[in-house]
């Protein structure tokens, strides 16, 4: 499919291999599968990640310890090949490098930067964010999840749920409150008391495994504890660099819904014509192109923005929200272009469609994006 606006002239030479680098093991090492596993419901996380972890895609935008140290935008390249593959891949990367391995770099002590990120930049070691819970979703301020002080140890107990990796994970950075606040702690899932049972029957992000974590008194040693931070500025910076990672990847998705949509419209004939040359099928298409440049137009200057260290909170909403709304109007656009055939795997239109649908709701709502954008434009928070 032509770039109209030649947006990728705005990717230098190093962004540029990146993208071909992925893209490449994406074409040649996801698709061919991605139907089979999203059928039946599995992801072969042990296989990829060291695959992955040696083209330095895990932690790539962190310095030391085995990261790339990439610029930000190169991460959001990273991110929308990826996603252009599985929704399931690209959150399996931006969890293991936004939501695990940036609070160890960002927070963590020596000990336990030096004993898990070389491991997880590797592919060698899976981690996993145990922020949300079943009663706590868009509120995480109110998680029932505890720890106390016993001695020099600390006492684990709670839930969480909607936890990417979670069954497969060596590590989870788990989130609970204590009498100093809410902290985290770095948690190994050998640990006795840790039990994390996959969550099934889903029909989104079947390529990836989804799980819940409980904690029946887990003892953790006073070294398990992140440092660095103390209150929900932790997990919130956290979310913060797994939805820039997501704005990116969502940009992929709807690419991969509209070049389906552009091919199956020049091929299928209907009324003996290809229905591509019908003026209601070119309306969808025209529009579909605008929505997924604007959607990437909107991550570009997102991406100059953190590589310039001046990327806030609400602008990440902003792209959130508005990208990942794009990309489900897309697929389900290119849903209706492919009739029949939109609803089998044998094109991936409506996998992309049923993955975006959990896109949507995870790491902020449509509506808490919302409702942040609002308090920027009248100062007014309208949460509660």
């Amino acid at each position: 499919m032509d770039d109209l606006l030649r947006l990728e002239d705005r990717l230098n030479g190093d962004q540029r291999l990146i993208r071909d680098t992925v893209r490449s093991f994406v074409t040649d090492r996801v698709l061919p599968d991605i139907g089979d596993w999203f059928e039946n419901a599995t992801f072969p996380a042990r296989d990829l990640a060291p695959e992955l972890g040696a083209m330095g895609l895990l932690g790539m935008h962190l310095t030391g310890y085995g990261c790339a140290g990439t610029d930000a935008t190169s991460y959001g390249v990273a991110c929308r090949e990826l996603e252009a593959g599985d929704s399931g891949l690209r959150s399996f990367v931006s969890v293991q490098g936004s939501l695990a391995m940036y609070p160890i770099w960002k927070y963590g002590s020596a000990e336990q930067k030096d004993e898990w990120l070389p491991r997880m930049a590797a592919g060698q070691a899976i981690g996993c964010f145990g922020l949300t819970e079943p009663d706590h979703g868009s509120d995480p301020a109110g998680m029932r999840t505890h720890a106390k002080k016993d001695g020099g140890d600390w006492v684990l107990n709670g839930a969480k749920m909607w936890i990417t990796n979670g069954s497969i994970a060596d590590v989870a950075v788990v989130w609970a409150q204590t009498d100093e606040g809410i902290r985290g702690f770095v948690v190994p899932t050998s640990t006795p008391g840790f039990t994390a049972p996959e969550i099934h029957k889903k029909l989104s992000l079947r390529a990836s495994v989804t799980s819940s974590l409980y904690f029946d008194d887990v003892r953790l040693p006073g070294s398990a504890v992140l440092p660095g931070v103390t209150g929900l500025r932790g997990p919130l910076s956290c979310l913060s660099e797994a939805r820039y990672g997501i704005l990116w990847g969502v940009v992929g998705a709807a690419r991969a819904c509209l070049e389906s949509a552009v091919d199956y419209a020049k091929t299928r004939v209907q009324f003996d014509r290809p229905i591509g040359g019908f003026q209601l099928t070119q309306e969808k298409l025209a529009w579909m192109y605008v929505a997924q440049a604007q959607s990437q137009l909107t991550a570009l200057h997102l991406g100059t923005l953190k590589d310039a260290s001046a990327l806030t909170p609400r602008q990440i909403s902003f792209g959130k929200l508005a990208n990942v709304r794009a990309a489900l109007d897309i697929a389900r656009q290119a849903r209706s272009i492919l009739g029949g055939n939109g609803i089998t795997l044998e094109y991936p239109v409506i996998r992309h469609m049923n993955n975006l649908e959990s896109v949507l709701t995870y790491e902020g709502t449509q509506e808490i994006h919302t409702l942040v954008l609002g308090e920027a434009l009248t100062g007014i928070a309208a949460y509660r």
